[in-house]
């Protein structure tokens, strides 16, 4: 810069001396000095003017010479132009949904070591009874000392994968969506894996559902059962024989406190005789209704529910068609006791109401000689403390799941102790430890 600076005022200097001898010139010519004509004149002005100029440019060109130039850095080397990253998306994960719509997702990974022993028969390979806990699957009656026995198993197939969406629509209405997936499998490898070589198990829904505003339609767990006041149990489940626990397809109405639900209809059966088999039978004309109400607050929450229900049964070839009616009440919630501490619990009382408790462990009636139907009662209900320590590790928990069925031939409990300490921050390394018993009163 300073370089080409010099050579501009170099230029300028050349450019002053033909101006200054052309001056010259014009001042020597012979007879300029006598000529006083008005041409002359005019002449004698212009050359003036010029001299003028001349002067102005000379004083000018020694004002520059007389301040140096300012310093000026030379242009290091252009900056290598940082290459853009690639964009993770080209295009908008979905195209056409609606401006401003989130999307989430989630999910994690689960491995299940359990040891189970039995002592009144065998639990059958790859059945739902060696995957978790429940109580219905419990050998009773008829086992032989020698089919007694210790079973370990092993699987990652709780993993679970969830999605979701929600928006704001123009008009202010609000609107989601939402999908879960297990890898259960439905309980049985019979079909689509087995634990030889590759462990395979199919991909379960869980809750598949979509919700405008207070409206909620798909499947999802039933407005009859209490989400919130079960213990985060080790086991699939925890208290499962004193627990409501269905996940149904539903239309549900949510209005503050209140919540009302059209549920899917299933009525499940013991034959004439049957000692205890159970059969399922989608012969309902009429959903079943629930309503519950909540009470919520920095003490924890209280709930009630209650159930409504068709009981049908029919048989074709001997023109057998029978209808009950199934009712049930569940009283449910959790107390907080301090900053650390809670007590939970959960009684349902009902009749015909078999299906929806403890995983289906009692019928919702059983067939008569003629073919009717004669509803089973039950009681059944929990009861649990938890105390979680300042470090986040979770004291042992007792807690018992009972249910009775008055009149009836089954019981069973469970009495779990479990405790729960994370290694990492959302890496768990949780223990529980527990006895069940199912008895069938009847074959005593």
């Amino acid at each position: 810069m300073s370089t080409r600076i010099a050579s501009q005022a170099g230029q300028a200097g050349m450019g002053r001396r033909p101006l200054a001898a052309a001056l010259l010139v014009v001042l020597g010519l012979p007879g300029f000095a006598f000529a006083q004509t008005a041409k002359e004149a005019e002449l004698e002005a212009r050359v003036a003017q010029l001299e003028q100029m001349v002067q102005q440019l000379v004083a000018e060109q020694n004002r520059q010479q007389a301040v140096p130039p300012a310093s000026v850095a030379a242009p290091g080397p252009a900056a290598p132009a940082t290459a853009a990253s690639p964009a993770i998306q080209s295009t908008p994960i979905m195209p056409g949904a609606n401006p401003g719509t989130r999307f989430s997702y989630g999910g994690f990974i689960k491995l299940d070591s359990s040891i189970t022993r039995t002592n009144d028969g065998d639990l059958a390979d790859g059945s739902v009874g060696r995957l978790f806990y429940v109580p219905k699957t419990i050998p009773v009656g008829g086992g032989m000392a020698n089919e007694s026995g210790t079973d370990t198993d092993m699987g990652a197939n709780f993993s679970r994968f969830w999605f979701g969406a929600d928006t704001e629509l123009d008009s202010g209405d609000k609107l989601k969506a939402y999908l879960e997936f297990d890898l259960f499998g439905g309980g049985s490898t019979a079909f689509i894996g087995n634990e030889v070589s590759t462990n395979t198990y199919a991909p379960t829904l869980r809750h598949a559902y979509v919700s405008w505003n207070n409206w909620l339609a798909g499947q999802t767990w039933s407005n009859f059962q209490d989400v919130a006041a079960l213990p985060d149990a080790v086991d699939f489940l925890g208290p499962t024989e004193g627990t409501v626990f269905v996940r149904q397809a539903q239309v549900r109405y949510t209005s503050g406190p209140w919540s009302f639900s059209m549920e899917n209809p299933q009525t499940v059966y013991t034959p004439y005789q049957g000692n205890m088999a159970q059969v399922s039978g989608d012969d309902g004309a009429v959903p079943d209704i629930t309503a519950r109400y909540t009470a919520k607050g920095d003490w924890g929450h209280f709930g009630i529910a209650g159930l409504a229900r068709q009981l049908k049964y029919q048989n074709g070839p001997l023109g057998i068609s029978e209808s009950g009616t199934g009712l049930g009440a569940s009283v449910s919630g959790k107390f907080n006791i301090g900053a650390n501490d809670d007590f939970r619990y959960m009684v349902t009382a009902g009749s015909g109401i078999g299906r929806y408790v403890g995983l289906a462990l009692n019928n919702d009636a059983v067939l008569d000689a003629e073919g009717g139907l004669e509803n089973i009662d039950l009681v059944a209900g929990f009861g649990l403390a938890t105390r979680v320590r300042p470090a986040a590790a979770r004291q042992p928990v007792l807690f018992d799941g009972r249910v009775r069925q008055p009149g009836r031939v089954h019981g069973a409990g469970h009495h779990p102790l479990r405790f729960v300490r994370p290694r990492q921050p959302d890496l768990y390394g949780p223990a529980q430890a527990g006895s069940g018993r199912r008895a069938d009163l009847g074959q005593a």
